[in-house]
């Protein structure tokens, strides 16, 4: 059996010690699973990870929140230790990598810059992250948005960008083109045509996430407010046992 120095009561592990526990586990005298896996094995769990300490964070739970982050720094662990291997790069890396970028994008605050307001800091930082990204047109910028990102808040910031290009789009809702878009989808169906009805129900929720922008809310949380709602009135409904198509369409949605 492997042994790792405990700390004492009023002693706390140090980072320098997580990574000396990872790289143990991905010994070949650790563990089978740990040595297994791989970048794309565990990028689901990355992912987890982060949406638990986000569901800390909106329930003001500070033990959980505490929890999970220590969760999602192992994962950054985890990962510099497959790429340390694989001779990518390793831990001391990413800590370098990251200083060297906020002191970088805050020119205001460790060089010349000046910035006084939150939007003037945003302004500045998205022209050096386009300067950092070699990012020479609007498309660039778009392109840039990564396709692993939620659907909605993906196509919401995209639009967003196009905002920031120079170019104001109109609100989908009062232009006509979320009805147009419904409309097309109605039609589609009719005709039961299911090319088409993908491609208008695409259209209809990339106009829906753009509302985000126009009216300053999260298509997000918004989405799973309704969701919550939904699931509270479902359990009302079953509970007084009037659980029927009807009475959902009614009270539900």
């Amino acid at each position: 059996m492997i042994k790792i120095n405990m700390v004492c009561k009023d002693e706390k592990f140090t980072t320098d010690q997580l990574n000396q526990i990872m790289e143990i586990l991905r010994s070949p005298e650790g563990c089978p699973w740990d040595r297994e896996q791989t970048h794309k094995s565990i990028r689901n769990d990355m992912i987890e990870e982060t949406y638990e300490a986000a569901d800390a964070i909106d329930t003001e739970d500070k033990e959980a929140l505490c929890e999970e982050l220590g969760d999602m720094l192992l994962q950054v662990v985890f990962h510099s230790a497959i790429a340390e291997e694989l001779g990518e790069f390793c831990y001391d890396d990413v800590v370098d990598g990251i200083c060297r970028k906020l002191i970088l994008r805050h020119p205001h605050v460790f060089g010349e810059g000046i910035a006084e307001t939150s939007e003037q800091v945003l302004d500045m930082w998205d022209k050096i992250k386009k300067k950092e990204k070699r990012q020479s047109t609007a498309s660039d910028t778009l392109r840039s948005v990564p396709a692993a990102f939620p659907a909605l808040m993906r196509a919401a910031k995209v639009q967003k960008r196009v905002k920031k290009a120079g170019v104001e789009l109109s609100n989908p809702l009062l232009d006509g083109r979320i009805d147009t878009a419904l409309t097309a989808l109605k039609k589609a169906s009719l005709e039961g045509d299911s090319e088409k009805i993908n491609s208008a129900y695409g259209k209809l929720l990339f106009l829906i996430a753009g509302l985000q922008n126009h009216q300053k809310n999260n298509s997000e949380e918004l989405l799973n407010k309704a969701t919550n709602e939904f699931i509270e009135a479902f359990e009302r409904l079953e509970s007084q046992g009037e659980l029927n198509a009807q009475k959902i369409i009614e009270e539900c949605i």
